[in-house]
């Protein structure tokens, strides 16, 4: 699948906003702490990836009905759903200048009724993006930090109407966005995050 930039503006990968807060003393830090044993930019990117993957649970595994959305908010609580993991590594790879791209999967729910929309994250290399899953790794799941073949929590069925969406957005998407701000707890909002992105 070819990954498509919505902005061209390659500089617009490393901004902050009010989700991904690399400006915050608190991601600051952390980034600081993680580039501190690394040797390059790439062993950088790594320990981040690894760092949010495995240090803060996603909340739907630790039962935390918390809802973080801001990056360094799911730093300090140590919390996150896929989405607010996605912003919180987004947030330190930019805090390295290293771009990275927040992007989306369609697909089903555990129980297997319903969709959901899952967040990943995309970081640029080498002149090319690559896509990674900071979900954290349950149940068989074994997704890694990779610029080689995608090592993804999830690969999207094709037939049962799953999918990749293309799209690579320096900002996260507005629909999520707007119901993670807007919920009181993780059940509100598991029940209305959007089960598809707007075509």
């Amino acid at each position: 699948m070819q990954l498509i930039q919505q902005n061209p503006e390659l500089s617009a990968y490393l901004a902050a906003d009010d989700a991904i807060d690399h400006g915050h003393p608190l991601v600051r830090e952390t980034a600081a702490r993680l580039a501190s044993g690394a040797d390059d930019s790439y062993a950088y990117a790594r320990a981040a990836y690894e760092f949010v993957r495995d240090a803060i649970p996603h909340s739907a595994d630790s039962g935390d009905l918390r809802v973080t959305w801001r990056a360094s908010d799911v730093l300090a609580q140590g919390t996150g759903i896929c989405h607010a993991k996605a912003h919180a590594l987004a947030a330190l790879l930019r805090a390295e200048d290293i771009p990275a791209a927040l992007c989306y999967q369609r697909l089903t729910h555990d129980a297997g009724t319903g969709w959901c929309v899952h967040g990943l994250v995309a970081v640029r290399f080498h002149g090319a993006w690559h896509r990674q899953d900071v979900r954290g790794n349950v149940g068989g799941i074994d997704a890694r930090f990779s610029l080689e073949e995608e090592r993804l929590a999830f690969l999207p069925d094709a037939a049962a109407g799953e999918l990749d969406y293309p799209g690579l957005y320096d900002a996260p998407h507005p629909v999520v966005l707007d119901v993670m701000r807007g919920a009181p707890d993780r059940p509100h909002l598991w029940e209305h995050l959007p089960d598809a992105l707007p075509a």
